[in-house]
This record gives C-alpha cells, sequence and structure tokens, in this order.
C-alpha cells in the first residue's frame, strides 16, 4: 500500500472530515495529500473562478505533484470531492492507478438534492447562506451522523464568506447538480480501477444512484449499513476495511 494517496473533501466540509479515516487507514510512510478546496479554510485565491471547471483543474495540479514525486496515485473523494476525483481520472488516467469515491457519483440521471436546487438559485441562494448559522449547522451534521468534534469544526469554517460564496458558484457552475450534458457524456474515459464506498441511509444521494451506476458501469459498490451522508467519518473502520480491500486487489 505504498502507493501515494490524494484524499479530496466535499461541502461544506474541509481536511478534517478524513480525519477518522486516515486513522483508521494507518497508511505509515505512505505519501499522503488530504489539500482543502481553494476558499474553503482560507480566502478565495484571487483570479479563481470557483466553478467546477476550476476545481478540477485545481484537484489535477493536485495530482501532477504527486505524481512527479511518486508515480500514479490513488485518488479518493467524499461528495464534491467525489466528483471532482472522478473528473481528475475522466481527464488525466496517465495520473491514476485507481480512483474510489464515496456517497456522490457523476451520474446522468441525478438532479441534485434539495439544499443543492436552492443553492443553485440566484437571490434565493444567497439569502439560504445570509441566514445559515454555524451553531445550527454543526447540530445539523451531528444530528446526520458526523462526529460531533467534526461537526463543531467544520462549522466553524463556515463563518468565512469566502466559502459560502465558492459553494455558490460551484453549484451555479453544475446547474445544481447536473452533470448529463457535460461531465456525464466522459464516464468511458475512466480508468477501469474504480470502486464506490456508500452510506446506506445517504439522504441527498440515494443509494439507488449508486446502485444504478454500479450496474451500469460495473463500478465495485460496497454499502456500508446503517451510516449516512458522511460514511467516512461515521463509520470509519469499515470505510477503511473496504478501501485496503479494494487496494489489495489491484
Amino acid at each position: 500500500m505504498t502507493t501515494a494517496k490524494l484524499f479530496i473533501h466535499g461541502v461544506p466540509d474541509s481536511p478534517a472530515i478524513w480525519r477518522p479515516l486516515l486513522t483508521e487507514l494507518d497508511l505509515g510512510d505512505t505519501p499522503v495529500a488530504v489539500p482543502a478546496l481553494p476558499g474553503f479554510t482560507a480566502p478565495l485565491p484571487a483570479g479563481f473562478a470557483a466553478t467546477k471547471e476550476a476545481y478540477a483543474d485545481w484537484a489535477v495540479g493536485e495530482a501532477e505533484a504527486l505524481v512527479a514525486a511518486h508515480g500514479p496515485i490513488d485518488i479518493v473523494g467524499h461528495d464534491w470531492g467525489a466528483l471532482i476525483a472522478q473528473r481528475v481520472a475522466m481527464l488525466r488516467p496517465d495520473l491514476i492507478r485507481s480512483w474510489a469515491i464515496s456517497n456522490a457519483v457523476i451520474d446522468p440521471d441525478y438532479r441534485g438534492h434539495r439544499i443543492a436546487r436552492i443553492w443553485n438559485t440566484p437571490i434565493l441562494g444567497e439569502i439560504f447562506m445570509a441566514l445559515s448559522k454555524a451553531d445550527k449547522l454543526a447540530e445539523g451534521l451531528a444530528v446526520q451522523g458526523m462526529p460531533a468534534d467534526i461537526a463543531r469544526e467544520e462549522a466553524e469554517q463556515w463563518k468565512n464568506k469566502d466559502k459560502r460564496r465558492a459553494i455558490l458558484k460551484l453549484y451555479r457552475s453544475a446547474r445544481g447538480l447536473s452533470f448529463a450534458h457535460d461531465w456525464a457524456l466522459d464516464i468511458p474515459k475512466l480508468p477501469a480501477n474504480g470502486a464506490l464506498i456508500w452510506g446506506e441511509g445517504d439522504p441527498y444521494v440515494e443509494l439507488s444512484v449508486a446502485r444504478s451506476y454500479a450496474a451500469n458501469t460495473g463500478t465495485p459498490l460496497t454499502i456500508i449499513e446503517g451510516a449516512g451522508h458522511w460514511a467516512i467519518a461515521e463509520r470509519p473502520a469499515e470505510v477503511a476495511a473496504a478501501l485496503r480491500a479494494f487496494w489489495n486487489s489491484l
């Protein structure tokens, strides 16, 4: 398991969401990168558009840096990080030994969840962001299975106005969460070495989406029973076992 690993988080998270899983994986001397999406833990870089294409290009750069030092990598993504990880694998399969994603997938039939539709709507999205309070976010994330300490940490990041602005730009660049017209067209370009790991009770991207994708593409699917959207932090031991089994099979 010496192949370098790149972990990409989602929305509304930060690299903190990977902490329980990385502890369980205990990767030792394996090179690991766990970057923050630009604008999520610090101000947006000057000139960064915060579109899905901009984040994909940024992630390609992160992958290129790892590959230059260590050779082809295993990329792992959750939520928006899953979508970005798949896009990296589509665009630059030469960088990738394998890809594994959790609780989001580039799918032509998926149309997004309710909050995604709100964020995609001008004015309504801005009102949502203005009214969102960090303490309520922490409570909501914890109720949905995120460890309470990480929920508080993620909620603290929510106070960063650039993060909220970046999220609105990201979702609007994806028309909420609709990929049928662009990224989903490139699913055949994905390298064969892929895996899905899914929290069974995800209210945002239902298990049926993962089952359909797995059936249509032949991608193996591991279901984490009793877990929700943040299975990577809620059931890290089971997710780690699934990742180890996948990597060891390559």
